[in-house]
């Protein structure tokens, strides 16, 4: 059983400053000595950065789309492991989920898998008596348990009154009003707020800033108490090994840095649980592999920002592709699989995969139910799974298809032609992956670490 109180922040759609509040809360608390895990519901890699900063421990995602409902409860109970207070960031709307899937992958159905109540943060900056049918209609959707608003982006003390009348009205509790303030506003680009990671000075400045603003805005006891008012949670902490680790401690190293910033916490937890010894790497500053490397593991991030500072770095781009063409295995996704191309907007890069990537205006975005179309050192051919793509870039040629018979594509999914380059050393793809969702993933990987000789 799982006892920690645990709240979800809400809000009726995107741009409301979920993210705003829950940073805010995580900071704010942890001020006040108290140790707070915080989560994100979906796919996610930046607010979890934020959310880090702010509570002093790992962001996690909760995405039952990915890892499937039953995981939700024990990738929690890990990651909220003896400590005071849990706070759940949701995604877009309450209960906007996987398109056409109903509630699936929705705030509502994590709220529901936690038992939690959930705090709505409504942008108040246009509304007046109205935002009580707003609140009224959110709070008697559907079955979440609706325990209180927070205003935000109020405009003066008339405006706050109007407002709290108004939520009166329909018996919701006001929490919190919170007045526009461009101290904690972070700086945004094409694929939402720029990583914390990128800009840790501003952004350590933004989340002081953010827990100034909730500590003086909203009534910090009473979303206490609220959380506390969460009954047990019957589930058991999920672990990264699962499995009996690969003898030998192999080195996989693990990119990092700021351009490699989109990466799950359990990613390298359950590697280290296979029996890898994980290393990161930075490949803005880093000029080698480390000592011993075995396999590389490249996740996304903001390649083509840094694409410059990438392609002047030489000596890793000679190394990476030393090491692909000994057989070293390297599993990539996304930023990684751009690293990998010969060139990105024309800038050399690794050189591994004979393609070519450029930015694009288009926006690709989605949940993927994927088949693995080649062996790799990810997954068996046919293996499925579910994973996401968030990207505005292409790579010509699309897969490995086209490159034969150096290799095969990495996925098909119905809707699209196969994805990505596969062989029996090489995974590249713009999907993005939960490991926790398969742990024989990590596993596979080490085992093909331990199997090769170390990179030179």
């Amino acid at each position: 059983m799982v006892s920690v109180p645990r709240i979800v922040i809400a809000a009726p759609a995107s741009g409301h400053g979920k993210t705003t509040v829950a940073t805010g809360l995580l900071a704010a608390y942890a001020k006040r000595g108290l140790s707070v895990a915080p989560f994100k519901v979906g796919p996610d890699y930046i607010d979890p950065g934020y959310h880090a900063l702010a509570a002093g421990r790992p962001g996690r995602n909760l995405d039952p789309v990915m890892v499937g409902e039953d995981r939700i409860g024990p990738l929690f109970a890990h990651g909220s492991a003896g400590t005071d207070l849990a706070v759940v960031e949701g995604v877009m709307g309450l209960y906007d989920g996987r398109t056409g899937a109903g509630d699936t992958g929705s705030t509502a159905q994590v709220a529901g898998l936690l038992d939690a109540p959930v705090v709505l943060v409504v942008n108040a900056a246009a509304q007046g008596r109205s935002v009580a049918a707003l609140v009224h209609g959110f709070r008697s959707f559907g079955t979440v348990r609706l325990g209180g608003v927070i205003l935000n982006q109020v405009g003066s003390d008339r405006h706050e009154a109007l407002l709290r009348e108004a939520c009166e009205e329909v018996g919701t509790p006001v929490l919190g009003a919170m007045r526009r303030a461009a101290a904690v506003e972070a700086p945004s680009r094409h694929l939402g707020l720029v990583p914390a990671a990128e800009r840790r000075a501003e952004a350590l400045a933004s989340v002081d800033a953010l827990a100034g603003l909730v500590e003086s805005s909203v009534d910090l006891d009473a979303v206490l108490a609220l959380a506390r008012s969460a009954p047990s949670l019957a589930a058991t902490p999920w672990t990264p090994a699962a499995r009996e680790p690969v003898p030998g401690r192999p080195v996989v190293a693990l990119a990092g840095g700021p351009a490699f910033t989109f990466a799950y916490a359990e990613t390298a937890e359950l590697l280290t649980g296979a029996g890898a010894e994980v290393v990161v790497v930075d490949p803005l500053r880093d000029e080698a592999l480390p000592a011993g490397t075995r396999a590389l593991v490249v996740g996304g991030g903001f390649p083509e920002v840094y694409a410059a500072e990438l392609s002047a770095n030489e000596p890793l781009r000679r190394a990476v592709a030393s090491a692909a063409a000994a057989g070293t295995p390297i599993v990539a996704e996304c930023a990684g699989l751009l690293w990998l191309c010969r060139s990105l907007d024309g800038a050399p890069m690794c050189g591994v995969l004979d393609a070519e990537a450029a930015m694009t205006p288009s926006l690709t975005l989605g949940y993927r139910d994927a088949v693995a179309l080649s062996d790799s050192p990810l997954l068996p051919a046919g293996s499925r799974i579910t994973g996401h793509e968030f990207h505005r870039t292409t790579v010509h040629p699309r897969s490995g298809l086209l490159l034969e018979p150096a290799g095969g594509a990495a996925w098909a999914w119905r809707g699209a032609d196969p994805e990505g380059f596969a062989t029996p050393s090489l995974h590249a793809s713009y999907l993005h992956l939960h490991w926790a969702a398969d742990e024989a993933i990590a596993h596979r990987v080490v085992t093909a670490a331990a199997n090769v000789p170390a990179a030179a």
